[in-house]
Parts: C-alpha cells; sequence; structure tokens
C-alpha cells in the first residue's frame, strides 16, 4: 500500500468528495493540481506538466497556476464544462505548527459562476433542478444565481417536456438525483451543452420555508429544497439575495420545443453566429444588460394571455407617440448598471467600492427615468410603472457621502472613503497628512541646526523614519541627541527622541486609517444587503421600461404596424415581412407578401422552385405571430392574427448523429410531436415532409399527414412541398387551398420573383436551379433530355415510373450507349396526342396570364 506524505494524503482526504471536479489546491502563492487533475488540466489550459515528490513511487504529476491570476484559468475550465473546488488554507501558516489546515470554500461550476468575466452581460446563467415525484410528474426550478432569480412549476413526466424547458431556459446545469438522472442521456444533455450534477439531499427547510409558498406543490417544492441545498453545499456563502421562488404555468406561454426554436432562429443562429441574424439581435435595442436579458425571456416565453399582451402594445404606442421622452428615456438608460447583478455580488461579499459607485449613480438616474414616465400624457400604465419606480434615496445619500467618486478596486489599501464621513478617520489622516508635513519642517530644521545641507529626513518599512547623513559630515551632529539606527558604506542614519514619537504616531495612523477604512466599507456594504430586495424590484421595472422601448425604437425604425388579436381564428397578414432577413438584404429589395387564412381555410399548400423562398414565407409567419404576442409591432402593412398556443416547425434537413438518427427519422419524430400535440389553436409549419425516403413513400406520407391534420388535428399549417401531385387535393380537402411561390423564364434562364400567388405552381425548374448551381452542361443537358422524356410519358402525373432507356444523342451504336440515371425502357417518340391530353389537362381559370404565356413556351418547345 502507498504510503503518501502529509501532504498528500490531506489532498487526496479532501479530493475523496470532489471526485467530478478540478480540485485548485491552495499551496503559497500557487493553486496546485495532482494525478488526474493535473495531466488533463495541463493540456485543457497549456500549462507546464510536472511533477513532486509525494511519498509514493516515482513523482506524482503536478500542474498549477498562480493564486493572483487564477480566475482566467477557471473561467477556461467553466466555459468547457468542468466544475472547479477552491481549496484555501484557512490557518495562517505563519502561526500554525505543523500542517495547515485546508478546505474547500467554493464549488465553481457552469451554473453557479458569479465572477463579472465569466457571465455574458445579456444572458442569464440558468441553474435548474428537477424532482420526479412517484413516477406521474416531475417538480421543476431554476434559478440564476447571479441576480437571485427562483422560479419553480410542475411538468408532466414527460422526457420531451423536461427537456423543452430545459432548451427554454439554454441551462447550463442541471441538478437531480442519481437515479432521476438517469431518465436523461448522456447524448442528450451533451447536445444541449448542459452539465448534470448528481445530489441526494434536499434543504431542511432553513432556506426553502424562506422563499416557498406554503401552497407550492410538494413536488414543486422537492425541485426547489433539491437546488437549494446543492447551492447552499457548493457555494458555502450568504445566499440573501435569492428571490422568494416565482410559480409559473407553461400553459400561460406559448410553447415551442428546442427544434423549433432554433429552426425560427430566435435566439440562436443555426449558422453558428451566436445571435447575428436572429429575432433576438433585430429586436433588441435594450440600453442596459438586465433590459437585454428580459428581452431574451420574453422572446423565449410568448404570451398567450390576450390583455397582457394588448398592454404590451398599448406601452409601446405611447413609447412611439412621444418621441422626445423616449430620446431622454433611453439616454438615462443608458446610465444604468447592472442592478440585478450588483445585488447579487453585494450578497457574496465579492462587491468592491467602483461596484458602490456604479450602484450610485445609477440610482442617481431613477428621478430622472420616474419624471419622464409621469410626465407621458395618456400613457396610464408608463405613468404607474414610473410612480412605482424606488428610487432608494437613504441608499444614495448614504453612497454619495461614503465612497469616492474614483476608488481603487481593492478594498484594502484605504483611498475609498470620503473625507468628512467619519470622524475618527478623519482624525487618522489628519494624523498621518500633517505628520508627514512635519517631517518635511523636521529636515529643513535640523540642516539649518547642524549645518549640513546634504541632510536628509527618509522613510522605508524595515527601519521606519531616519535621519542620513554622510560620513564626511558625521562630526557635526550634535553629541547626545541623535542615535544611531542604521550604518550605511557612505553614511550613518540615526533617530532622535521627537523623530520616534512621532514615526509612531504617523505610522499608527496610517495603519489604523486603513484599518478603519476598510472597517466602514464593509459596513456599507452590509447596509446595501438591506436594500437588495428593493434593488431586485427597482430592476425589474426599469428592465420592463427598457425592453418596451427596444420594442417602440425597432417599430418606429422598421415601420412595423400594430397588430389586432382576432378571437375567431383569423389570419390575415397584409405585405408581411421576414423581419430579419429584410433588416440583412435591405428594405427596398425584399419582396412583401400577404398570408390569408380564414377559420374555414386552415391549411395552405405552397408549391414552387427550390430558393425561391417558400421557408422564408413560413417562417416570416410564425416570428409575426411570435413578435405579436410578446407584444411588439409586426412587420407588415396590417396584420389580425390569432393567440396560437403552440408553434411547431419541421424546416430544414438535418441528422441527429449523436443520437443515431437518419435525416428522415428526425423529420418524422418532429412531425409526429406537433401531429400529436397540436390544438386547433396551434401553428404547424412543415417544409418538404416526406422527401428523405422513396419518392411514392414519401408522397404517400405527406398526403396521409395533409389528410390527419385537416381531419383530426385543425391547427393552421403551412405545408410547403415538391410534390405537385398532392395539389389535387384542394378539391378534396374544404379547409386547403394551393398557394405558390411564383418563378418565369428568361432566355432559358429561371428568375424567382418571391411572390406569393393563388393555385398550384406548374413547375419546380429543378434543373434550373442545378444549372444556377453550375452543374456541368453535359449533366444538365441530359437532365433535361431525361425529364422531357418522363414528361412525355406521364409520368409527373403519378403513375409508377416505367423502364426507360434512351439513346444518347449523336450516338446510335449499341456499344456506345451511355448509361442512364435510371433504367428504364426506351420511350415512344412524342405523340400530337400526349399533347393534347397534356393539353386537356390544363385549368385555364386558375392560370395566371404569365403561367398561361410560360406553358404556351413549354409546349411549343415540345412540338
Amino acid at each position: 500500500m502507498t504510503t503518501y506524505t502529509p501532504m498528500m494524503q490531506q489532498y487526496l482526504s479532501i479530493k475523496e468528495n470532489y471526485q467530478d471536479a478540478f480540485l485548485f489546491f491552495r499551496l503559497g502563492d500557487f493553486y496546485e493540481m495532482f494525478f488526474d487533475d493535473a495531466l488533463k488540466a495541463s493540456q485543457i489550459l497549456e500549462i507546464t506538466l510536472t511533477g513532486r515528490e509525494g511519498g509514493g513511487e516515482g513523482k506524482i504529476p503536478m500542474c498549477g497556476v498562480p493564486y493572483h491570476s487564477a480566475s482566467g484559468y477557471i473561467d477556461t475550465l467553466i466555459e468547457k464544462g468542468y466544475k472547479v473546488a477552491i481549496c484555501e488554507q484557512v490557518e495562517d501558516p505563519k502561526t500554525t505548527k505543523g500542517m495547515v489546515k485546508r478546505e474547500v470554500v467554493q464549488l465553481i461550476s457552469p451554473g453557479t459562476v458569479m465572477d463579472e468575466k465569466g457571465l455574458k452581460e445579456k444572458e442569464n446563467n440558468y441553474i435548474a433542478a428537477f424532482y420526479l415525484y412517484e413516477d406521474k410528474e416531475f417538480g421543476f426550478a431554476y434559478c440564476d444565481l447571479s441576480t437571485g432569480e427562483l422560479k419553480s412549476t410542475v411538468l408532466e413526466a414527460r422526457e420531451d417536456r423536461l427537456l423543452s424547458e430545459l432548451a427554454t431556459l439554454s441551462a447550463k446545469e442541471l441538478v437531480a438525483q442519481k437515479d432521476d438522472a438517469l431518465l436523461l442521456s448522456e447524448e442528450q444533455t451533451t447536445q444541449m451543452g448542459i452539465l448534470v450534477s448528481n445530489h441526494e439531499q434536499l434543504d431542511d427547510g432553513t432556506l426553502t420555508d424562506k422563499l416557498v409558498d406554503r401552497a407550492t406543490a410538494l413536488s414543486e417544492k422537492k425541485a426547489i429544497a433539491l437546488l437549494l441545498h446543492y447551492l447552499s453545499d457548493t457555494q458555502k456563502r450568504d445566499l440573501g439575495h435569492l428571490q422568494k421562488t416565482v410559480h409559473y404555468e407553461t400553459s400561460h406561454f406559448m410553447k415551442m420545443d428546442y427544434y423549433s426554436k432554433r429552426n425560427l432562429e430566435l435566439s440562436e443562429s443555426i449558422r453558428g453566429k451566436g445571435r447575428v441574424g436572429t429575432l433576438l439581435w433585430l429586436l433588441d435595442h435594450t440600453k442596459t444588460a438586465m433590459g437585454g436579458r428580459l428581452l431574451k425571456q420574453w422572446i423565449d416565453r410568448p404570451l398567450i394571455e390576450q390583455e397582457t399582451i394588448i398592454g404590451r402594445q398599448d406601452d409601446v404606442q405611447e413609447l412611439m407617440k412621444n418621441f422626445f421622452e423616449r430620446v431622454e428615456l433611453v439616454e438615462n438608460l443608458k446610465n444604468v448598471y447592472d442592478l440585478e447583478r450588483l445585488s447579487g455580488r453585494v450578497a457574496y461579499g465579492n462587491v468592491n467600492a467602483r461596484d458602490l459607485v456604479q450602484l450610485r449613480n445609477s440610482l442617481f438616474q431613477i428621478p430622472k427615468i420616474k419624471a419622464v414616465l409621469t410626465s407621458m400624457s395618456g400613457a396610464a400604465h408608463l405613468n404607474a410603472l414610473g410612480e412605482k419606480l424606488d428610487p432608494c434615496d437613504e441608499l444614495t445619500e448614504l453612497l454619495e457621502k461614503a465612497i469616492i467618486d474614483s476608488p481603487p478596486i481593492s478594498i484594502r489599501e484605504g483611498g475609498i472613503i470620503r473625507d468628512g464621513y467619519h470622524t475618527e478617520l478623519d482624525t487618522y489622516r489628519d494624523a498621518s497628512r500633517n505628520g508627514k508635513t512635519w517631517i518635511a519642517e523636521l529636515e529643513r530644521k535640523e540642516r539649518e541646526l547642524t549645518g549640513i545641507k546634504s541632510l536628509k529626513v527618509g522613510f522605508n518599512r524595515v527601519f521606519g523614519y531616519y535621519i542620513e547623513v554622510t560620513r564626511a559630515n558625521t562630526h557635526l551632529l550634535q553629541e547626545g541627541r541623535y542615535e544611531r539606527k542604521q550604518t550605511l558604506t557612505n553614511a550613518e542614519r540615526y533617530i532622535t527622541p521627537e523623530l520616534k514619537e512621532k514615526e509612531k504616531l504617523i505610522l499608527d495612523a496610517e495603519e489604523k486609517s486603513v484599518e478603519l477604512e476598510y472597517q466602514l466599507f464593509t459596513e456599507v456594504r452590509e447596509t446595501v444587503k438591506d436594500y437588495i430586495e428593493r434593488l431586485q424590484a427597482l430592476a425589474k421595472a426599469v428592465s420592463e421600461i427598457d425592453c418596451l422601448q427596444s420594442f417602440a425604437e425597432i417599430s418606429e425604425k422598421n415601420h412595423f404596424i400594430r397588430p389586432n388579436l382576432s378571437a375567431d381564428g383569423t389570419l390575415e397578414i397584409i405585405q408581411g415581412r421576414h423581419p430579419v432577413v429584410e433588416k440583412v438584404m435591405g428594405a427596398q429589395s425584399y419582396v412583401a407578401n400577404d398570408c390569408v387564412m380564414s377559420e374555414n381555410r386552415e391549411i395552405l399548400l405552397i408549391t414552387g422552385p427550390n430558393m425561391s423562398g417558400k421557408s422564408t414565407y413560413m417562417r416570416q409567419v410564425a416570428l409575426t405571430a411570435i413578435c405579436a404576442q410578446i407584444g411588439c409591432f409586426v412587420p407588415a402593412e396590417r396584420a389580425t392574427l390569432p393567440i396560437f398556443d403552440q408553434v411547431f416547425t419541421r424546416i430544414g434537413a438535418a441528422d441527429d448523429l449523436i443520437a443515431g438518427q437518419s435525416t428522415f427519422m428526425v423529420e418524422m419524430l418532429e412531425a409526429r410531436n406537433a401531429i400529436v400535440h397540436a390544438t386547433p389553436n396551434s401553428l404547424i409549419l412543415f417544409d418538404e415532409i416526406g422527401r428523405g425516403t422513396a419518392t411514392y413513400d414519401g408522397m404517400a406520407l405527406a398526403q396521409a399527414i395533409i389528410e390527419y391534420i385537416h381531419e383530426d388535428v385543425h391547427a393552421k399549417t403551412l405545408f410547403s412541398t415538391h410534390y405537385h401531385e398532392l395539389t389535387v387535393l384542394e378539391d378534396e380537402l374544404p379547409k386547403l387551398r394551393n398557394i405558390h411561390v411564383s418563378a418565369v423564364e428568361e432566355d432559358g434562364k429561371v428568375v424567382f420573383l418571391h411572390k406569393i400567388n393563388e393555385g398550384p405552381a406548374d413547375k419546380s425548374y429543378g434543373i434550373h436551379v442545378a444549372e444556377l448551381a453550375e452543374l456541368p452542361a453535359k449533366l444538365i443537358k441530359r437532365a433535361a433530355e431525361i425529364l422531357e422524356t418522363l414528361e412525355a410519358e406521364g409520368e409527373s402525373s403519378g403513375k409508377p415510373l416505367k423502364k426507360v432507356v434512351l439513346e444518347e444523342p449523336e450516338k446510335a451504336a449499341a456499344d456506345d450507349m451511355q448509361l442512364p440515371l435510371f433504367e428504364i425502357e426506351a420511350p415512344k417518340k412524342q405523340t400530337t396526342s400526349s399533347l393534347e391530353k397534356e393539353i386537356k389537362k390544363l385549368n385555364l381559370m386558375k392560370m395566371t396570364p404569365m403561367d398561361a404565356m410560360n406553358k404556351l413556351y413549354d409546349l411549343q418547345s415540345k412540338l
């Protein structure tokens, strides 16, 4: 059995309780890591791996980082999804005999980051917990430790409901008891970027009773207790800034699963560019960090309560009308710092004097914001919101009196407290300042008394104050008055009784001044703690005002209009635009489109070429609905919208390789999710359902899905397809209508008009798109020949494909036959009768003049 040194035994005993974390073990001025921690950390942090004798066989792997610059290394590990346990010396090495006692003072994990550098300014950092109660429901709770926000709910005991809630929050960490944690696969949580922490013990009521309402459901209460115990156990400090738990119902908000939010690019770009190109990127004109966080929450959880939606719309309208007041409001908001996270750092005890100056400057703005809001005529809710703003006058006055305008970062070296704030501190400062003046005066007197012009009075930390005289002048000193203190090579240093007395006074004054300043600062900080609840309430009000002004600014800038909300399910968007695409392309080049769906026309079947804008059109309808339900104005000339309870999307092709699922399986799973859970008040967007399998399989599934939605689900649905055969469903399904994205051919080239028209598209232009992609000319020509042959045989009408063997042009010899794309029989030469059949199928009453011209050109080409 290996016998380690006492220090390594201490390390191993502490590490035993933190197996899932990197243990930063304090040794002098460094945090050291050993064994596997050292091997892994040296690679991740790119630091030198060394070794140390520890009593075992060979050297123990070791690496370390300086304690004063450890935060950057900790942030790197946290960003990569690891935990870090900070192990400090809790005894003074100078006064301790033997081994210095060490213990973990904090566990930092992705969900418990408090350092400002490790947090994104306009994003919450959520840690969640769930508790499976009697196998029938999940108690669910989440918290942002940096702001104190704490919320909870009860979820159905379904894995997808839990994952959807975690995705909505973009949670960084999930706490669960070991057996419950097994309900989620490692692949799922890894894909979503969530660290799962196993924790068994629930809070004993110390925190839970203070923060939870008695009427809270038992499952919910247990989830909260699990989360609070984990936070208390890992942070090992006061959590007094945690707010009272707010219960919420998921049914009070529009539901969207992870894939729908991703497909619609609400807050995260599919292209991996963060916020750029998302709805959040477009709408975020907030001026405060807390306003930016609230805006993301609003977008993630659109409202379904009509009264609240209308209330936000009223406020946006008033802010748009009161332009000059809004400009003044914006200028004031720019000077408000992050009150929520400042409050959190105060509670944690890691706030410095500069943070308190930011708090004071923020509070200075509140009376100005209040005056602007209360001055707006006709804006009742904004007036009321302004009246509720609490400027915390007493706290503002305290911070103004106590803290200087530009304090240092360190809180232990003095120079923080204003003159005049504390009498005793002023006395020490006066003694210190006057003492230094006295020292300067002493030097002048001593020079006059001795006649030594080079005499000087100096100071160092080892010997204190002294009178320095060169050796050549020592004979000029009065005997008995000067006491030798230090001998130098070319000089002697002395001290006199009166200098000794003054030295004690000055040094004591400086030391006591610094100590008293730190004490006074901590007293001020403790006083600020008493205001945390009021500051958090103020932060909520300011962030709401910030979001509303952001909506007003973007609505005015981008010519958004106020939508009406329909009670009968009518959807009417006139000249609607995709707000993000319009922003990127420019308003002049974007083609606006209408979307009208009365209550008895619930499905729009959309046909048209690839790249023509079908997906954009579908997304813009969903984004318009979401904008309306978060209280913002919408990108259209006129809009009437129902309130949707859920939005489901199946857009784009993507394999889920981690879960081992193909594109088609992902497509079917997402389709099932929509079909099973949608209601008549939902919105479904299906793009090219069925394309991931064989033609007839896909077409059959697409038709069956359309019919099921039409007959059983009754949700408003936009269904885009390349299966033109499905357009005949308009004659069979009364609540389905064909629309198409138009395109024309000019000189053999396709031109996309991006305009939605009634009726089905006449062709897909697939070969033209391939030509635009610059496939080889020979390939394009061959594809056109095959298409012409298939169309001549009526294959596009839905009949089974026959085997056709096409003879390559200018090559009659059988030996020179090119292998065709399909093993099919040689077609018969096209006859007039086949063209007659094609002409008879045309529905001239549903064709636009341009469609008719295109078809005539096509028929002429065939002749």
